[in-house]
């Protein structure tokens, strides 16, 4: 079957060029399209694309959400079927080998294929503390999925039914090379969260919560309803005992301990602190100002389900 015809591999990108051809790489034997939707990088990333022939376009950044929904709506493929991927990510070959002879993008049984993520930290796998397999959809029907519109722990959505594949077929996703990479984006994931968590106090997300469900509406089931309901800074010291002793993180080794205290419990307590600081700071200030002057975000970024949003410049 000619994959081309159903298949577009969409990737997003931002000063990938130590990444982008490992990732393309990595998907060598899936003949499919291949479409780059770029942050305006400043690095080698456009002319590495050049150099494969891979069309790309840009778009101006706002979040993962709106720049997925973004790419998956001008995909000037139109196929009917978008595999998502990351430039930091890389798809196995058990996953190649599943897409290539498994996959039958015209079966009418399923609209979405979710696949296990193993998480790479400091070059080590982290296969403990609750963090393999986590699952995530990633190939569906363009017409029946999107990226639910939240600032951060955003998952795919989608309307039918949904296969968990195999936990063998999987994508390596490398959360950080080193811990300058890893504090510099979890500060600002950590503000995401916590200014999302104050515009939105009632947003709980597009993905369906159900303890019974698949393994992505377990984990916003327990997220919304056990976590998210525990008092501030507590929940950060309970969470980090769960996932290292209960979870048995411990088993990671010395990498795991220092993935497992920096993600599960120092991410988590600096989420709440900035919780704390805004709600502390918008009793003299306008919420727009504290995110302005403190963090220097604007609050209508934030604001979900935007219309076209950069310019578009399409190459190959």
């Amino acid at each position: 079957m000619n994959l081309k015809q159903h298949l577009t591999v969409i990737i997003l990108t931002y000063n990938e060029e130590n990444n982008i051809l490992a990732c393309l790489d990595s998907m060598d034997g899936i003949e499919a399209n291949y479409f780059v939707v770029d942050s305006f990088s400043t690095d080698k990333t456009l002319s590495l694309l050049k150099e494969r022939g891979i069309t790309y376009a840009q778009n101006k950044f706002i979040n993962y959400s709106n720049q997925r929904n973004w790419a998956q709506r001008n995909n000037p493929f139109q196929t009917e079927w978008v595999l998502q991927v990351d430039a930091g990510e890389r798809i196995s070959s058990n996953m190649v080998e599943w897409i290539v002879n498994e996959f039958n993008p015209i079966n009418k049984n399923f609209n979405g294929y979710m696949f296990a993520r193993k998480a790479i930290f400091m070059g080590k796998w982290i296969r403990y503390g609750g963090y393999h397999p986590i699952y995530h959809l990633r190939l569906f029907r363009k017409d029946k999925g999107k990226c639910e519109d939240k600032v951060y722990d955003q998952h795919f959505v989608v309307d039918g039914n949904v296969k968990t594949c195999k936990d063998n077929i999987s994508f390596e996703d490398t959360v950080a090379d080193n811990l300058k990479e890893f504090t510099i984006k979890h500060i600002k994931w950590a503000v995401f969260e916590a200014t999302e968590t104050i515009l939105n106090e009632q947003n709980r997300g597009e993905v369906k919560e159900n303890l019974l469900g698949n393994p992505i509406e377990r984990r916003r089931w327990l997220k919304n309803n056990i976590f998210q309901k525990m008092p501030l800074f507590m929940r950060s010291f309970f969470y980090f005992f769960y996932r290292y002793f209960f979870k048995l993180g411990f088993l990671d080794g010395a990498i795991g301990l220092i993935f497992h205290v920096l993600q599960g419990f120092w991410f988590r307590f600096l989420v709440d602190a900035i919780i704390l600081e805004i709600r502390t700071a918008i009793e003299t200030k306008s919420l727009e100002e504290v995110l302005e002057e403190n963090y220097q975000i604007k609050a209508d970024l934030l604001i979900q389900n935007r219309s076209e949003t950069g310019l578009v410049v399409v190459g190959n």
